[in-house]
């Protein structure tokens, strides 16, 4: 027995000897491949083979077709090995470049640095030269991504070019400088403003890319309308629906431009985003672009708000185009008194039926009405003076800058963002024309006369569309004031581009 007892203890030593001895030898590791995710080309390589890495270190940075840059990162510390990709490359998916030899200890032993190691005062000058936005220009150029040289300048020209037009010409300032100035600074190379970890991108991760600053906006132009026009005169309503035929057409032409187009991939929650530019609606096409497409947010966010800004220019043509003279010297009779009940009970019942209804539409809705309301009421002043002064102030800072932070030469610079802007100012001409032709038809079908200008105030951009059809039409007759006529097409227009955001929603 006790033999027995001896023989089992000794065959169960040998076979656990073998087995520390099969791991011992079995413990190398094969290496590991770092392999490309996208079709994309490389602009900066962080290591050369037989450099040491830790894990999650940094390896290389692609810059995709679509201006989008991706981090390849260690998984494992180890030593680089067969790493040949240079910078300004171009990658295929799923291609190897190259590999990491794993290990559990990866250790940098520093070198003390003597006298006759320091560089010499060519050298210093040299390397100092090598910090300067003049050195990455001309390098990114030399290196043939021109979006990292000549692009960068290009678009700082444009941002000042939105300087020049908010403070010379007086074009919607308030979005326009902060836009802009936004714009020269996301392109200054080597400062990283609106790369991770700069300030820019944290405004707009925080406050765009969660669609925080939109409902914000939204809750002060709120506080800031009065709906007395509309009320007085609710065939407005209509010219507000109808300049928002823009919307859908645009996210038919969206779709057709991603077939015809090569390197234009739109897919239908992007078309849709797309679209929502018609409405001249800045806030409404950032909340909505964030739900469907938040790849594209940035470029529709740019498109949107440029648009917005750039409705003195844009509106006054077509609106010619489409009426006679007689139609603009049309004068359109004195609205009625709207008594304070009938204000404060339109929002509530607005968001009443939109509950019912249409409740993706909610936040765009609510927070609007909430705003008006804190107006109407006339018992919390102070709710109401800080939504239409601090509040709307403050946030339309951070909202220009961080929408400009995206007018970056490598974000902005490529196909689909050109695209976006080809459709955004057809989605914007097809919603004032739009309305205008609606407004022609009212006049013919309207015991009351009908100023076919007004149409052209129901897309969204409030005030401004309103002061330009009053503008248009003070040029053919000095005594036709249209302003309050074409307000009640214009807040209507807010409520019918945040209606068609919450259809797109609540489809798609």
């Amino acid at each position: 027995m006790i033999k027995t007892m001896k023989f089992k203890s000794i065959f169960l030593i040998l076979i656990l000897a073998i087995i520390g001895i099969t791991s011992a030898f079995s413990d190398t590791r094969e290496k590991v491949a770092v392999i490309s995710p996208y079709a994309a080309k490389v602009i900066r390589v962080d290591v050369s083979n037989g450099d040491l890495v830790y894990s999650s270190d940094p390896i290389a940075t692609l810059k995709r077709n679509n201006g989008t840059k991706v981090v390849i990162r260690a998984g494992i510390s180890g030593k680089i090995e067969g790493f040949n990709i240079k910078a300004y490359q171009m990658c295929s998916p799923h291609q190897i470049l190259g590999y990491i030899i794993p290990s559990d200890i990866v250790m940098d032993e520093p070198v003390a640095s003597t006298i006759s190691s320091l560089p010499s005062l060519s050298e210093l000058t040299g390397l100092l030269f090598e910090t300067t936005g003049l050195y990455a220009l001309i390098d990114g150029q030399q290196n043939k991504d021109w979006t990292e040289g000549s692009g960068r300048i290009l678009m700082i020209v444009v941002g000042l070019l939105l300087l020049y037009l908010g403070i010379k010409h007086g074009f919607e300032p308030l979005l326009l400088i902060p836009i802009g100035f936004g714009a020269i600074l996301s392109n200054i190379p080597l400062a990283g403003i609106s790369e991770p970890g700069g300030i820019l991108q944290y405004v707009y991760d925080v406050g765009i890319l969660t669609g925080i600053f939109p409902l914000l906006i939204f809750m002060g132009v709120g506080a800031m309308t009065d709906f007395g026009p509309m009320l007085a005169n609710p065939k407005t309503i209509i010219l507000g629906g109808a300049a928002q035929f823009g919307i859908f057409t645009t996210l038919i032409g969206a779709l057709i431009l991603s077939d015809l187009v090569p390197g234009i991939n739109f897919t239908l929650r992007d078309a849709a985003a797309i679209g929502i530019i018609g409405g001249a609606d800045g806030p409404t096409a950032i909340f909505l672009s964030s739900k469907l497409s938040p790849r594209l947010l940035g470029s529709i966010a740019i498109a949107a708000y440029s648009y917005m800004a750039l409705v003195p220019i844009i509106q006054p043509p077509i609106m010619r185009l489409l009426t006679t003279e007689k139609e603009r010297q049309i004068k359109m009779v004195q609205l009625r008194h709207v008594s304070k009940l009938e204000k404060i009970i339109l929002p509530l019942l607005t968001v009443g039926i939109c509950a019912l209804l249409l409740p993706s539409a909610a936040p765009l809705i609510g927070m609007f009405m909430f705003g008006n309301l804190a107006k109407e009421c006339c018992v919390v002043d102070r709710l109401s003076d800080t939504i239409q002064n601090a509040l709307i102030n403050t946030v339309t800072i951070f909202l220009g800058l961080g929408v400009g932070s995206k007018l970056s030469a490598d974000k902005f610079l490529n196909l689909e963002t050109i695209g976006i802007l080809v459709l955004g100012m057809v989605a914007f001409a097809i919603g004032t024309a739009s309305g205008v032709l609606i407004a022609k038809v009212m006049n013919k079908l309207s015991k009351s006369p009908v100023n076919p200008l007004i149409g052209a105030a129901g897309v969204s951009a409030v005030p401004m569309a309103a002061r330009v059809v009053n503008k248009v039409g003070l040029e053919s007759n000095p005594q036709n004031h249209l302003i309050m006529h074409a307000m009640g097409a214009n807040v209507s227009g807010v409520i019918g581009s945040a209606v068609a955001a919450g259809v797109l929603l609540a489809l798609l």
